[in-house]
């Protein structure tokens, strides 16, 4: 009996058959291991589409399965596997691991590049693209409202996001809220991750809840997000390009930020996510080029605050998350909207949301 974690998901580690050499690690949940096992050809779950897809469907490189083994805890998979086409990373390598760490924690590229994703990729279809504003840098005026500094208190400044924003954030969080206190853990695996969180805190506050394993456990993800946010800015995390990417990676760095939220039980004006994110905005079209990327200090300092049991640190900590999501808003020349809508429409679709 497999054993997956609390969302559902299983590692699997990806082999090329004949050489032995590692491809990749992904993620499995039930229908796309079952899938796998049905069609032969490599399955996964990817966690910031919240879809199963096949390995090669966009750019042709599939991987045929030749055998599937189990570790001694069941909880995780080898597959020994035919790869076809150029390689299994999509950045045009073969294999995903093709930098090696060095002492000075630099990495060396090791393998030889095989194909041009900018290629390959150039007629996929971008996922999240129907969420990207129309912001054009060279239309005179884009993005000025939010050179000066955010005052949700003066008239005019940011008006056309303040309100839509704020309405989209409430939105969710009451969603998230519903989640919370009605248990849908059969339906929905947000339902169960804040439901196991509440298990271990009981009716405590955030100065029980940051000791426990939900908790750390919901932090380590949203540092897993953080860093492939920024990894997207940086073009070293491409799926669709930077634009789309940025979406779907915002909407996961929102999605652990609001189910910490949740489980530390603050109302949404304890931290009000939407003048963080325009803050964020803000401040990115306000900065000179030698700061256009989100530095590691400021995610390490937001995961630093969120591991504090006290409450006002907790909530300076998902501020300043929200606003590094703004600062990538505003770095990919998208709405600080699309991320918000990106992730209503799949609660939507799941019927946690009205139409």
């Amino acid at each position: 009996m497999l054993k997956f974690d609390r969302q559902g998901l299983i590692p699997a580690v990806i082999q090329d058959d004949i050489t032995g050499d590692v491809l990749m690690l992904a993620f499995m949940n039930q229908e796309a291991f079952q899938r796998t096992r049905e069609t032969g050809y490599t399955h996964f779950f990817s966690r910031s589409r919240n879809t199963v897809w096949r390995k090669g469907e966009q750019s042709g490189h599939v991987q045929e399965v030749r055998a599937i083994f189990v570790n001694c805890e069941e909880n995780s998979l080898l597959l020994r596997v035919i790869q076809h086409g150029a390689g299994a990373c999509h950045m045009g390598y073969r294999s995903c691991y093709y930098r090696r760490l060095q002492p000075d924690g630099t990495y060396e590229t090791v393998a030889e590049r095989l194909f041009e994703p900018e290629v390959v990729y150039a007629n996929a279809p971008a996922v999240g693209a129907q969420f990207i504003a129309p912001l054009d840098a060279n239309t005179p005026g884009v993005g000025t409202q939010f050179i000066a500094p955010l005052d949700t208190n003066t008239p005019g400044v940011g008006a056309q996001f303040i309100a839509p924003l704020e309405t989209a954030l409430r939105q969710l969080y009451d969603a998230y809220l519903y989640l919370r206190d009605h248990d849908l853990s059969e339906e929905s695996n947000t339902s169960r991750l804040l439901h196991e969180s509440l298990d271990r805190v009981g009716q405590g506050t955030i100065n029980q809840a940051h000791t426990t394993a939900p908790w750390l456990y919901l932090v380590s993800r949203l540092a897993d997000e953080l860093q492939e946010l920024a990894d997207v800015q940086r073009g070293e995390h491409v799926h669709s390009g930077q634009q789309p990417d940025t979406i779907l990676e915002g909407s996961q760095v929102g999605y652990w930020l609001l189910l910490l939220a949740a489980t530390a039980k603050l109302h949404y004006d304890d931290f009000t996510p939407h003048v963080s994110m325009l803050r964020g905005y803000n401040e990115r079209y306000s900065a000179d080029e030698g700061t256009r990327f989100i530095a590691p200090e400021q995610q390490e300092h937001c995961l630093e605050l969120l591991s504090t049991p006290e409450q006002s640190m907790v909530v300076q900590g998902l501020q300043l998350g929200f606003a590094l999501i703004g600062w990538a808003c505003a770095q990919a020349g998208i709405s600080p909207l699309a991320p918000v809508e990106f992730d209503i429409e799949q609660m939507r679709r799941k019927g946690l949301i009205g139409g």
